[in-house]
C-alpha cells in the first residue's frame, strides 16, 4: 500500500503543477511610436499582470512583415490597421500570402493620419512631380494617401510612389528629406512640424470615420485561446481608461517619456493631447467603429488590386471577444 500512496502523490503534484502553470505569453507584433501608449501603461501599472496576461512585445519593420508573422503563427496578437486585416483576408496584401481567418478582436484609434511633407512642399498641388513613400502600395494607409491626392486632382503618374517601411522608417527618411512626403501617425508629425515640415491632410477631417489600428488575429487560434484574448482586451481597456483620466496627466507623461526614449516633457504633452483627444483620440474602452470600418472597406474596394467589392464589415470583426471581455 505504501507504494500506491507515494504513486498516487506523485500523481497528484504533477496535476497540480500542471493546473496551475501559467499560459505561455501572449506574442504582441506592434508598429513602434507613441500609439503604444495604452500598451506601455497596461505594462507599467501591472494591468497585464492583474488581468493574468503576459504579452511579450515585438516591434514590427513593416507590415508585410508583422502580418506574414501574424499568418505564420509567428505573433498571436498584431495591433495593425484594420485594412492590413482586410487586405491580407482578401488576398490583397503586399506578400503572396493569405490569411482566410484574420479578424479584428478589439478596435485602438482612429488612425491619427497625416499627410506630411518636407518645409517647401505647402500645398497638395506642389506634390506633382514629387516622391512620396509608404509602407506597401497594396496596404497599409497608402489608399488613404492615394485618396487625399486623388480629391485634390492627383493620380499616377503625377507624383512617384516608393515604398518605404513602416511609420518608423519613413519618419526618419522624410526627416532627412529623402522624399517629399509620407503618411505619418501621430504623435511622429509633432517633430517635423517643429522644424518646418508642413501637415497638407488629416484623413479624420477628411473621411470623417475611419477606423485605424485594431488588435487583430487568426480568429481560429483566438478561439483556442480565448481567456487570453479576453484577459488581454481587459487590461487594454482598463489603460485606456487610465489615461482618460485627468487625475493620472503627470504619470501618464513620465510613462511616455520612458518608452519614447529622447523625448521632451513639453513633447509628450503635445502627444498627449493629440492621443488623447476626446473627439479624435485613442477610441474610448477601445471600442471598434463600423462606420469606420466602412469607410476602410470603401477605400479599399476604390484602390486594392486585385479588385474586391468589399461592403461587409463585420466579415472581419469578430465581437465575441471584446463583448466577453466588456462583461466580466
Amino acid at each position: 500500500m505504501k507504494w500506491l500512496l507515494q504513486f498516487c502523490l506523485a500523481f497528484c503534484i504533477v496535476l497540480t503543477g500542471t493546473a496551475t502553470a501559467a499560459p505561455a505569453p501572449l506574442k504582441v507584433i506592434v508598429f513602434p511610436g507613441g500609439f503604444n501608449f495604452p500598451i506601455w501603461v497596461a505594462q507599467d501599472k501591472g494591468f497585464f499582470a492583474d488581468h493574468k496576461v503576459a504579452v511579450e512585445i515585438t516591434p514590427t519593420p513593416s507590415s508585410s512583415f508583422q502580418m506574414s508573422g501574424l499568418i505564420d503563427g509567428k505573433f498571436d496578437i498584431a495591433m495593425t490597421a484594420f485594412d492590413n486585416l482586410v487586405a491580407y483576408r482578401e488576398g490583397q496584401g503586399e506578400v503572396n500570402k493569405v490569411g482566410p481567418d484574420l479578424v479584428a478582436i478589439m478596435g485602438a484609434d482612429r488612425g491619427f493620419l497625416k499627410l506630411v511633407t518636407v518645409p517647401d512642399i505647402k500645398t497638395i498641388a506642389q506634390l506633382r512631380g514629387k516622391t512620396l513613400s509608404v509602407d506597401a502600395r497594396n496596404t497599409g494607409y497608402a489608399a488613404v494617401l492615394f485618396e487625399m491626392l486623388d480629391r485634390a486632382g492627383l493620380r499616377e503618374p503625377d507624383y512617384k510612389v516608393v515604398k518605404d517601411g513602416g511609420v518608423l522608417q519613413r519618419y526618419k527618411d522624410l526627416l532627412a528629406k529623402k522624399q517629399d512626403g509620407t503618411m505619418l501617425i501621430s504623435p511622429f508629425e509633432v517633430k517635423p512640424v517643429a522644424e518646418g515640415f508642413n501637415v497638407l491632410g488629416v484623413a479624420s477631417e477628411m473621411f470623417g470615420a475611419y477606423q485605424g489600428l485594431v488588435a487583430g488575429a487568426r480568429q481560429s487560434w483566438a478561439r483556442q485561446h480565448r481567456a487570453q484574448v479576453e484577459n488581454y482586451i481587459r487590461a487594454y481597456v482598463q489603460a485606456v481608461r487610465w489615461l482618460y483620466n485627468p487625475a493620472n496627466h503627470d504619470e501618464a507623461l513620465s510613462i511616455f517619456v520612458k518608452h519614447m526614449p529622447g523625448t521632451t516633457t513639453a513633447a509628450a504633452q503635445t502627444a498627449y493631447k493629440i492621443l488623447l483627444d476626446p473627439k479624435t483620440g485613442i477610441q474610448r474602452d477601445a471600442a471598434i467603429e463600423v462606420k469606420g470600418m466602412k469607410e476602410v472597406l470603401a477605400l479599399r474596394s476604390k484602390w486594392g488590386q486585385p479588385k474586391r467589392n468589399l461592403t461587409d464589415p463585420m466579415k472581419y470583426y469578430d465581437a465575441s471577444f471584446y463583448d466577453a471581455a466588456m462583461k466580466r
